[in-house]
Order: structure tokens, then sequence, then C-alpha cells
């Protein structure tokens, strides 16, 4: 991510991408060190983890990419 760029879009901080390899635990385990306010799920079963993390109290938000989404491919 370009952290500058980002920053003067949105007035975001700061921001880091995290491999798409990661499990759960370990996604959950990043997301909870860094202290973020706010995640953006781009890839994945982006709707059941965005979910899950604002019932625990973690804000999230899917958002949409050009990238295929393995839930709507299991529904195929």
């Amino acid at each position: 991510m370009q952290v500058r760029a980002g920053r003067r879009w949105q007035s975001a901080d700061a921001g880091f991408a995290l491999s798409d390899h990661a499990d759960w635990p370990g996604l959950l385990s990043a997301i909870k060190a860094t202290g973020a306010e706010k995640v953006f799920i781009t890839h994945g079963y982006t709707a059941t983890f965005s979910k899950y993390l604002n019932e625990i109290g973690i804000e999230s938000e899917e958002v949409k990419t050009q990238y295929g989404n393995e839930e709507e491919e299991e529904k195929s």
C-alpha cells in the first residue's frame, strides 16, 4: 500500500496489506496486535470475516475488487 497517497486521500494514519494466505487465527492475531480502528476486507470470505469482526467489536467493511470471491465461486 502507498501510505502517503492513502493519507492524502482518506486522511488515514497508515495501512498495510496482509497475505491472503494467512489462516483465520493468524489474521485475527495480526488485526488485534495492530490496534486497528477499522479493517477493510478485500479477498476471500469477505462477508463472513467482516461480519465476525464487527460482532467482536472491530469495525470492518467489505471492499469489492476485480478479484474473485470464494463465497460466490462456491455458489456457482
